[in-house]
């Protein structure tokens, strides 16, 4: 009996130490899985500030908690389940889903500069006229958004481990999912309030924090305006960069072939990442422009007549 109930402990304790063993082999796949990803961690990270102006500062925080869970709901409900069903059963359907998504990526980013361009920008609202429906629509945006870029966070990050059983896949992808999602918008949350922590230092008697605090203050608005242009120019950029690998996987390979050339010939390391950089930015505005292009002409179209030809008010 004794010795029966020894072997039955050394059994447990086998199979704890196999558990804990296959806990740390996911947290390492995981770990593993996201810095492959980490791309566009930080274009998602680039794109969510400018979502957040122009509302009061005691909105920013609630905003933003709004979004990541959007953010988390999308990862977890929809796109790792797709995902993963996906892989199993269809794994050549994951290549151009993707890319529609690259190239929804890439009219965004082009919309947003026509805009400028054009002089039909959207400007600031007052924080004094923002009121619930326009705090849904920039939600809404937002999360459509960070959709696209963490469909794509999860792909590169299945792909990392595609040779892992079943459920070691899905376990990863929620461990990449939820530790993604607290980093982006944890990182995004102390951007948005880095202004709230200057006015609080520029407060305190300490002369160096006082000076540190109207650094912070009189940053902020460059900051998150830079930060606002780096998310155009990320959209581009990762919208690009998924249809350059996209066209590859799926056969024609000419335009990846010349991409990768041009990175050896300046001799791979930084240099060749800004090189494929460069192409990849340079293919999501060429397709983000035929696309804007074909969208506007579709709206030109359904609209009434004479809708279109009277000149915009700004």
């Amino acid at each position: 009996m004794a010795g029966g109930l020894v072997a039955l402990l050394d059994d447990v304790v086998a199979m704890a130490k196999l558990a804990a063993a296959s806990v740390d082999d996911v947290t390492a796949a995981a770990g593993r899985a996201s810095a492959k990803a980490a791309g566009v961690v930080v274009d998602d990270t680039a794109v969510t500030p400018r979502y957040v102006q122009g509302f009061t500062p005691d909105r920013e925080l609630p905003i933003i908690q709004k979004i990541a869970l959007g953010s988390l709901r999308n990862k977890l409900l929809v796109i790792l389940p797709a995902a993963l069903l996906l892989s199993q059963f269809l794994p050549w359907l994951l290549t151009p889903i993707l890319m529609l998504g690259g190239t929804y990526l890439a009219y965004e980013g082009v919309e947003k500069i026509w805009e400028k361009v054009a002089g039909h920008e959207e400007h600031e609202v007052p924080a004094a006229a923002v009121d619930a429906d326009h705090e849904k629509t920039m939600v809404r945006g937002a999360i459509r958004t960070d959709f696209i870029l963490s469909a794509e966070i999860m792909v590169i990050s299945l792909n990392e481990v595609a040779d892992e059983p079943f459920v070691s896949r899905a376990l990863i992808l929620v461990l990449v999912a939820i530790g993604i999602t607290v980093l982006v918008y944890g990182v995004v949350g102390l951007i948005v309030k880095m202004d709230d922590i200057g006015l609080h230092l520029a407060g305190r008697q300490s002369g160096a924090a006082r000076t540190v605090g109207r650094g912070l203050v009189a940053g902020m608005p460059k900051l998150l305006a830079a930060l606002s242009m780096i998310g155009i120019v990320a959209m581009l950029w990762v919208g690009g960069h998924i249809l350059l690998v996209g066209v590859d996987e799926l056969g024609w390979h000419a335009l990846y072939d010349a991409v990768h050339h041009a990175e050896e010939a300046v001799g791979g390391g930084v240099l060749g990442w800004l090189v494929n950089t460069l192409a990849s930015a340079v293919i999501g505005l060429v397709v983000g422009a035929v696309v804007v292009a074909v969208v506007t002409v579709v709206k030109r179209r359904r609209a009434p007549t004479g809708e279109h030809s009277e000149p915009a008010a700004h």
